[in-house]
């Protein structure tokens, strides 16, 4: 192998084993998918159905009587 091929391979693995910056890409992804999670959600919690059925448990919690 020569001198130059010998530097680079070790250039390249240094490279490879570096991870800085890799923190702040892992927080940009888990910042986008909580987002998108709290999307849905939010997409389904509001949706007729569901919003009728938390009514009704509220209402009937609200009207027991002990």
């Amino acid at each position: 192998m020569t001198p130059t091929r010998s530097l680079l391979h070790r250039r390249l693995r240094a490279l490879a084993a570096d991870d800085d910056g890799m923190s702040t890409v892992e927080y940009a992804v888990g910042t986008v998918a909580a987002a998108a999670f709290a999307a849905l959600l939010y997409a389904i919690v509001s949706g007729g159905d569901v919003l009728a059925a938390l009514t009704g448990i509220v209402q009937r919690a609200l009207s027991t009587t002990l």
